[in-house]
């Protein structure tokens, strides 16, 4: 006897495959609400990613052009983390399973660790120091996220035994959740990590970069409001594991946005302007007005750069001043003056007026 089979749910086709119910179930207006604000969210990635790419002409401050390779590399994770909502609203079987398990903590780890190379290029900025350049940059944050792919891996190698995908399912929900928060411990380091060395940019002098470290730590912050606050819903054992989608997918969409929201549109409004010197220190101390120190002198008054003069008794009589003609100058501090006119003796000093005696 056949078994007969489901009707489909109000708002699905009735030849949907059962896997793909929540994505159309208008019982389950989560499932529709959230592929929603993931389909936006990734709409709004991507017009993002073309708009970064269009900026490259307009921004005329290197340091922030040295992050633009980062940012994009970020943004494509942003784009990955909406994108893997669906796998969360999909039900779970042998080919969503993997999929979870693996991009979860690869997506954020690379976002947060394009955030962590950003914060570290802050670092030296705000305290007058050079800027890292842009391949040290996206070296960091490529290489801060490569730890999560081997630790993923290795635990979908070890958890599959190589062939069976749906160990996922069928594992119970109370192990199959505490192994996904256990996959993303390195995750979580990454996070405080992250809002640690963006605590660390308002130490600087240099306070332009500091809003570029506002936004990179109101982001770390939220994202680990986030992540406690699904972590402890989903270990809560009294919690019907039928909200266990329901809390992940939410998870992802919220992560998302407050990435694009909280950092991707305040550097957007950042990158266009222009260079500002005060957020740099003075390239050459030559190159700019010193106070000037008189050496000695009657009359003829000879001026030298506070700095040159010091250190004379050690470097001898002769400067070289960079930046300047080939001439050198000559350190004059001995005594002198421009002669004086003086009147002549006149011959007629011993003249009396008379003759001599003859």
């Amino acid at each position: 006897m056949t078994t007969p089979i489901a009707a489909a749910p109000s708002g699905c086709r009735s030849d949907l495959d059962s896997r793909y119910y929540r994505l159309c179930d208008l019982a389950e207006g989560w499932g529709i609400a959230l592929e929603t604000l993931a389909a936006v969210g990734a709409v709004a990635t991507v017009a993002l990613m073309f708009a970064l790419v269009f900026l490259i002409c307009k921004v005329q401050d290197s340091s922030k052009r040295k992050m633009l390779p980062t940012q994009f590399l970020f943004l494509l994770g942003v784009l990955g983390v909406f994108g893997l909502t669906f796998a969360f609203i999909i039900k779970l079987d042998g080919a969503t399973g993997p999929t979870r398990f693996f991009l979860f903590g690869v997506l954020f780890a690379l976002c947060f660790s394009c955030l962590l190379a950003h914060a570290f290029n802050l670092i030296k900025l705000v305290r007058g120091r050079k800027p890292l350049s842009w391949l040290v940059i996206l070296s960091l944050a490529v290489g801060f996220s490569l730890v999560q792919d081997v630790i993923a891996i290795e635990f979908l190698v070890l958890t599959m035994n190589r062939t069976n995908v749906n160990v996922f399912s069928q594992l119970p929900a109370p192990r199959r959740n505490e192994d996904f928060v256990m996959l993303l411990i390195y995750v979580l380091f990454l996070m405080v990590l992250t809002f640690v060395a963006s605590l660390l940019v308002f130490c600087g002098s240099f306070s332009g970069w500091k809003r570029h470290g506002i936004h990179i730590c109101l982001t770390s912050f939220l994202s680990i409001a986030i992540w406690v606050a699904w972590i402890i819903l989903l270990l809560i054992p009294d919690i019907d594991p039928k909200w266990d989608d329901t809390i992940l997918s939410t998870a992802l969409v919220a992560n998302g946005w407050v990435f694009l929201v909280f950092y991707i549109l305040p550097e957007f409004r950042q990158l266009p302007r222009q260079r500002s010197s005060t957020d740099y220190p003075v390239e050459d101390a030559f190159c700019k007005p010193q106070l000037m120190k008189q050496s000695y002198g009657v009359e003829n008054r000879a001026y030298s750069q506070e700095e040159i003069t010091q250190g004379l008794e050690e470097m001898g009589d002769t400067l070289y001043a960079p930046y300047s003609t080939h001439f050198q100058m000559q350190n004059r501090q001995k005594d002198f003056s421009i002669p004086r006119a003086h009147t002549p003796a006149s011959p007629y000093n011993d003249y009396e007026g008379r003759k001599g005696d003859s």
